[in-house]
Parts: C-alpha cells; structure tokens; sequence
C-alpha cells in the first residue's frame, strides 16, 4: 500500500469501554487505557444497569474519564452505538471491559494512521491463546475470521463511521461481522493491520462471544449474509459445510 506520510498529526482516539456486571476485570481494562504512552486520547464509560460493582469502579476513575453513563441498554452493540455517538475523536477504537491495550497500543495505531493516512480502519496483532494477526479481506465472502480481533484490535475513522453507519443491533453476538461486511463488499474502504509483532491488545477467551453456542454463531452469521444480500447459493453452502464439519470433529472427538 502506498504511503502518506502526515507525521505531524497526532490523532484524538476515542476509545469505547462497554461494560454490564462486569467489574472481574473492568478495571484493569480501564487502567490499560489510562496507562498509555500515548496521551492524545478519551475514554467512553457506557455501562448498561450494572447491579455489581462497575459502576463504583468507573466513579473512582471518573476523573480521567471523558463521559460515562449507566442506564439499561439493548445489548452490548446498542452500547457501544451509545459510545460512538458521543466520540469527539479522529480515530474510534473498541475496547470490551474484559480485555486490556498494550502499552504501546495506541502509539502504533496513532502511528500507522500517520504514515497511512488514507486507510479508513485498521486491524492490530491481538493475543489471545496465541498472537492473532492480519487481515485477509478477499475471504470475508466464505469466513467471517479475516482479522485478529474486534474488540482490543479494531480501529476505524469517525468519518469512515459516519459514512458507513453504526453497529446492526438486530444482530445479537456478531455486529462488527456485519459492520467489516459492509466495509468490504459494500463500501469497498481501505483497511490495513499493523505487522505480527506489535500487539496491541489480549483478548479473554472467556468473554461474551465464548458463551455462544455453535448453532447459535452459525444462524446469525447466515443472517448476515442474507442482509447483505450475498449470493443465496453460496450462502446455503456455507451452512451446510459448517454443519458438516461441526458433526465431523464432534464424531472424531467420541
């Protein structure tokens, strides 16, 4: 990809932290926001009605916080559609409350944004059980896992948002599939990840998106297909392979 040099722009990046009951680990996530080498950025707060302690965590950082609110939501994509609406930055970076930034996370996506300035979105390296990395666009009309992670991983222009639109809310557990769709296919926008080694966020393999059973990813995944209007042949095959590859290794797994 051509480069673009604008050295001289040090993004505002807003960073949005949706949380509900979970103040296991919102604080650590919120301390790998504050403890950034980078300072040109914001902190959203979104908390959807917590009955545990979030709320009391998220009081004693309010200080550091630019916004944050606490009332119930539709769900963890509502939550952040909450969140975008109310980011004043350049750059929008999604952070969820169980998952932390590297040190150095937003200095390389303030970096790259530099160097590559006519990109709309870019992926970093992720860790999760292993590091996770690249972004391999041509694929998305077969597999949805193109990227290393959305969450921790994922930053897109408010321009490009702005364009593109906010999270589908009717889509439970996979939006951001249905958000880089249209990025891809539909708006056909520049992206870009950072390389292998800079890592710029770990990714709790016990999240949200771990308590989704198989059949449930599946259907919403063929449902974002179907409103995309992706070729119904292609997408019925997919369904059908997935089914079979599920029933394959939990017969090879007895």
């Amino acid at each position: 990809m051509k480069k673009f040099s604008n050295k001289s722009k040090n993004y505002l990046i807003s960073i949005i932290t949706v949380v509900l009951n979970g103040d296991k680990h919102l604080e650590k996530s919120i301390k790998s926001t504050l403890n950034q080498d980078y300072k040109n950025y914001e902190l959203i707060l979104i908390d959807g009605g917590s009955t545990d302690n979030s709320v009391k965590i998220i009081k004693k950082y309010q200080r550091k916080i630019s916004y944050w609110s606490s009332k119930k939501d539709n769900g963890l994509y509502d939550a952040m559609n909450k969140g975008i609406k109310k980011a004043k930055g350049d750059i929008i970076g999604i952070l969820n409350s169980d998952d932390i930034y590297r040190k150095n996370a937003l200095q390389i996506v303030n970096r790259y944004f530099q160097k590559f300035n006519d990109i709309d979105f870019l992926f970093g390296s992720v860790k999760k059980n292993r590091i996770m990395s690249g972004y391999h666009p041509h694929k998305i009309k077969w597999k949805f896992n193109i990227y290393p992670g959305h969450s921790s991983g994922f930053f897109i222009k408010k321009s490009t948002h702005k364009k593109i639109g906010l999270y589908n809310t009717k889509f439970k557990y996979s939006a951001d599939y249905d958000l880089i769709y249209r990025m891809i296919i539909k708006h056909k926008l520049k992206g870009m990840c950072v390389s292998h080694k800079e890592i710029t966020g770990e990714f709790r393999l016990d999240g949200m998106g771990s308590r989704v059973s198989f059949f449930g990813k599946i259907i919403e995944e063929t449902k974002i297909r179907i409103h995309n209007k992706q070729n119904i042949f292609i997408i019925m095959m997919l369904f059908i392979l997935h089914l079979f590859n599920y029933s394959f290794y939990k017969i090879k797994s007895l």
